[in-house]
C-alpha cells in the first residue's frame, strides 16, 4: 500500500487535433486541480501534451496553454512517429519526475472521472491499472463491430491483451521502468504491459463520445494495429502456413489421382481442372510468401535499432 501523495502525469499524444483541444485540456484541468485540492496528488503533477508531428494548429495550441498554465507541460517529437511512440516519448519524460502516470486519448472518450478509482487502486497497491471499456453504446454499430473483432482476432492469434482496453492506463515508475526495458522499434504497447507482470487492477467506464474532430482510427489503421501486434508477439500465422501447406498436398495428391481416373473413365479434359488447380495454389503462394515477407520486414526493422523518436522541444 502507497502512504506518499503521489506526483502525476495525465501523457496525452495529439496529432491534429486543433479541434478538441482545448475542450480536452479544460477538462483534464479541472480534474487535476480538484484531485489537487483533495490531496489525492502532489501539485507538481502535471498534464503533458505530446505533438506527433502535427499539420494543424495542435502545437501552436499547446505553447498557448502553456503560457496560461503551468500544469501544462507539451513535448514536440521532430516529425510524426505514431501514437505508439509518442506515447513512449511522454512517457520518458514524466518518468523523471512522476510516481505514476496515466495515458489517454486527447479525445476524452474514455471518462476521466475514472482517474479517480486508478488513482485508489494505485494508493492500493496496484502498479498497474487498466481502464475497459463497460459500455460501447456511443459508438456507431460499424466502430463496435471492427472494435471487438479487433480484440478477437488478437486473442484467437495468442496476443495476450485485456478485452476491450485501449490506451486509457496507469503505470507506477515501478512498473515504467519495467517498460523501458523493452527496445522493439515495432511497438505495440498494449501488448507489451500485460507481459509486465506486477499487481493489476481494472476500472470499468463508458465509453464517450467525441467531442470534436475525427477518429484517427480508421478501419484500415485498425487492421494495422492488429498486425503489428500479431507480428510482434505471435507467430501463429507461420504454423497456420505450415498446416495449411500440408493439408494442400494431401487435396492435391487427392485431386490428381481423382483427375486421372476420371479422364480414363468419363474422357474428361485435363487442362481445365489442373488450371484452376494451378491458380488456386498460385493464390495460397503468394499469401504465403506475403505473410513470411512481413515477418522478415520486420526483424530486418529491428535489426537497424534506429531510434523511435527524436524530442524537438521541450515546455516543462
Amino acid at each position: 500500500m502507497v502512504t506518499k501523495i503521489p506526483i502525476l502525469y495525465i501523457v496525452v499524444p495529439c496529432y491534429n487535433e486543433e479541434l478538441v483541444i482545448r475542450g480536452s485540456a479544460e477538462q483534464l484541468r479541472n480534474k487535476i486541480e480538484a484531485l489537487i485540492n483533495q490531496k489525492k496528488i502532489a501539485t507538481e503533477s502535471r498534464i503533458l501534451f505530446v505533438d506527433d508531428g502535427s499539420k494543424d494548429n495542435t502545437y501552436q495550441i499547446m505553447t498557448e496553454l502553456h503560457k496560461e498554465n503551468s500544469l501544462y507541460s507539451v513535448i514536440k517529437l521532430s516529425r510524426n512517429c505514431g501514437q505508439q511512440n509518442a506515447y513512449m516519448a511522454g512517457l520518458s519524460v514524466a518518468y523523471k519526475t512522476a510516481d505514476v502516470t496515466i495515458t489517454i486519448d486527447v479525445d476524452l472518450q474514455d471518462d476521466i472521472n475514472a482517474i479517480d478509482k486508478m488513482l485508489a487502486e494505485y494508493m492500493n497497491g496496484a502498479e498497474i491499472v487498466y481502464g475497459v471499456r463497460s459500455s460501447r453504446k456511443k459508438d456507431t454499430l460499424f466502430k463496435r463491430m471492427t472494435a471487438h473483432a479487433f480484440y478477437k482476432l488478437m486473442i484467437k492469434m495468442g496476443v495476450e491483451v485485456i478485452y476491450d482496453h485501449s490506451e486509457f492506463r496507469l503505470l507506477s515508475k515501478t512498473a515504467l521502468r519495467a517498460l523501458f526495458e523493452y527496445q522493439e522499434s515495432n511497438l505495440f504497447v498494449r501488448g507489451i504491459v500485460p507481459q509486465l507482470g506486477f499487481k493489476t487492477a481494472k476500472v470499468a467506464s463508458p465509453r464517450g463520445k467525441r467531442q470534436a474532430g475525427t477518429t484517427k482510427y480508421s478501419p484500415a489503421k485498425l487492421l494495422s494495429v492488429a498486425l503489428e501486434g500479431i507480428a510482434s508477439f505471435s507467430t501463429k500465422p507461420l504454423s497456420i502456413i505450415f498446416w495449411l501447406g500440408f493439408l494442400l498436398n494431401i487435396l492435391g495428391s487427392t485431386g490428381f489421382i481423382t483427375t486421372l481416373t476420371l479422364m480414363y473413365t468419363i474422357n474428361l479434359h485435363f487442362m481445365w481442372p489442373l488450371l484452376s488447380a494451378m491458380a488456386w495454389l498460385t493464390g495460397i503462394i503468394l499469401l504465403a510468401l506475403g505473410i513470411i515477407g512481413f515477418y522478415l520486414g520486420k526483424t530486418y526493422i529491428e535489426t537497424k535499432h534506429r531510434p523511435r523518436y527524436f524530442i524537438e522541444e521541450t515546455l516543462d
